[in-house]
């Protein structure tokens, strides 16, 4: 088996890290959700060296998320953790700061509430949760290929769909988190940043 390798990882982590860099300021724990392949993950450890780093996935993505992991020379990352949103508990200690990069769009709403409740309860007090997606605002797309990708991912899976700001900020809201920042990002994405109160 080859290493898997998601281009969108290599296009995107270096304006990522430049955010990361001013958000993820102190010494931590992070937890990333939905790493995938693992490169997201190996990219920000060997750049962040001030954080040590929990990936964690469906078990079907280890195999693959492995072969990233074990080419990595430093202590700052672990092995990928079992973590599927449905679960009623996490396995997950409290953690400084949570990231998840194209995730939101790929589940559905129902499972993107339970996430925000997980993450809500996982993250320390003034801890941050960093967000990178499409989402659209005032109930309205922010450019037609986000439009057109809307459709892209409804015809994969009629439960996936790019979500609501106004609904993620409500989530958030609810689960004792409030709005710390909203980055523009290249490819009209964006990275939502929420604070846990």
């Amino acid at each position: 088996m080859n290493k898997p390798n998601a281009a969108s990882c290599e296009q995107n982590q270096q304006v990522i890290l430049d955010v990361l860099k001013t958000l993820f300021t102190k010494a931590g724990d992070v937890l990333e959700i939905g790493s995938g392949t693992g490169q997201h993950a190996v990219f920000f450890s060997e750049h962040l060296s001030h954080l040590n780093w929990q990936p964690s996935d469906l078990e079907a993505e280890h195999t693959g998320m492995k072969m990233w992991l074990q080419e990595v020379e430093h202590d700052r990352i672990n092995a990928p953790l079992i973590l599927d949103v449905d679960m009623p508990h996490w396995p997950v200690a409290q953690k400084d700061y949570i990231f998840t990069a194209n995730t939101t769009h790929i589940i559905s709403t129902e499972q993107t509430e339970k996430m925000l409740k997980h993450v809500g309860a996982c993250l320390k007090s003034g801890g941050l949760f960093a967000q990178y997606g499409p989402f659209n605002y005032n109930g309205k797309y922010t450019s037609e290929s986000n439009a057109n990708f809307d459709v892209w991912l409804k015809q994969r899976n009629p439960l996936s769909c790019i979500k609501h700001f106004e609904s993620i900020e409500k989530l958030a809201q609810e689960n004792a988190m409030s709005l710390f920042k909203d980055v523009e990002m290249p490819e009209n994405n964006r990275i939502l940043v929420w604070q846990k109160n």
